[in-house]
């Protein structure tokens, strides 16, 4: 088996495996991680088999001198491996990033995991090689999921808001003005409500709807007057769709525009998929919860799913020895 650290000469090569993998996004795709690739120092590698077949990838970026992360920059990260790899194989693949990471001299692998969510068929390796490895799990986020193949039932005033909304003018639709919403909606809600700023500038994000058209969407309310109150940014994979951001001001929460909107989404629209994930509702590296975002997300038919984050000793590579044959 062969580690090699990715080149960007091996980007279809990259991207080609990311398509047909069982356990990846198009947050993978090169087009997409490359995007602030000023910010972060990619050190991405790629797995072979003893006959040159790629089976295994592994977006990774350098944090300091002593520590790799997969992936610093994106939602999550992980293993992402070939439709069909077998526990044993995926084993082997785990034991020789480590190694390969070790010998570069890098001393710890933080990993944001891979949510089951996302997985086309089950894909828990991962955390079966986590344990063998002695991981330390140094952060657990939970989010708010709404299964769409098996519904809760909408909190009753919920409905009744999103009726009246409807009814009073306000309109729902799709639009591709990302700007407008960042300037007019997005980044003051946010820097309100919790003094941060989107993750990415209007720029990033109009670059990333251009690669991905139909992967990245946006959904608005808006009043009667035409003002956009609410909106969300929605990331669609092959299972889940996403809230990347939602914003809303006081007239979009008032209003019931707000709960109109994801009524909407939620009855109307992605009906071929299988979760609505609204997105994690913690602060303070998972250790927090914001119970008002959580009420919401809830009363939305929303329920909890994991998010972890894991630090493993590349030195560790060792423990599995005894798994190789």
């Amino acid at each position: 088996m062969i580690v090699e650290k990715f080149d960007p000469r091996n980007k279809k090569v990259w991207d080609k495996f990311i398509k047909e993998s069982k356990n990846s996004t198009f947050l993978f795709n090169r087009s997409y991680m490359d995007y602030h690739s000023d910010r972060f120092r990619d050190y991405s590698t790629m797995i072979f088999d003893e006959k040159t077949n790629l089976i295994a990838c592994f977006p990774a970026n350098q944090k300091n001198d002593n520590e790799i992360i997969s992936h610093e920059g994106l939602t999550y990260g992980g293993i992402i491996v070939k439709h069909d790899l077998k526990l044993s194989v995926f084993i082997d693949v785990y034991r020789e990033i480590l190694k390969y990471y070790s010998n570069q001299g890098f001393e710890t692998l933080t990993v944001k995991a891979f949510p089951r969510i996302y997985n086309r068929i089950p894909a828990d390796e991962f955390e079966y090689c986590a344990f063998l490895s002695e991981a330390i799990l140094t952060r657990r986020d939970v989010a708010i999921v709404v299964d769409l193949q098996n519904r809760i039932k909408y909190s009753g005033n919920y409905r009744r808001e999103a009726k009246k909304a409807k009814k009073n003018g306000f309109v729902v639709y799709e639009t591709d003005d990302l700007t407008q919403f960042w300037k007019e909606v997005l980044k003051p809600n946010l820097k309100k409500r919790f003094d941060v700023e989107p993750v990415h500038t209007t720029d990033e994000i109009n670059l990333l709807k251009s690669r991905y058209p139909d992967k990245i969407r946006l959904f608005v309310a808006e009043s009667p007057q035409g003002t956009i109150v609410s909106g969300t940014v929605l990331f669609v994979t092959s299972n889940v769709v996403h809230c990347q951001y939602i914003g809303s001001d006081n007239e979009g929460r008032n209003s019931g525009a707000l709960n109109y909107l994801f009524i909407d989404l939620l009855d109307n629209h992605f009906q071929d998929k299988r979760y609505f994930d609204f997105g994690i509702v913690n602060e303070n590296q998972g250790r927090d919860i914001n119970f008002g975002m959580l009420a919401w997300k809830e009363r939305m038919g929303g329920r909890t799913i994991s998010h972890d984050f894991y630090e493993i000793r590349t030195g560790t590579y060792e423990n599995f020895d005894k798994f190789i044959k």
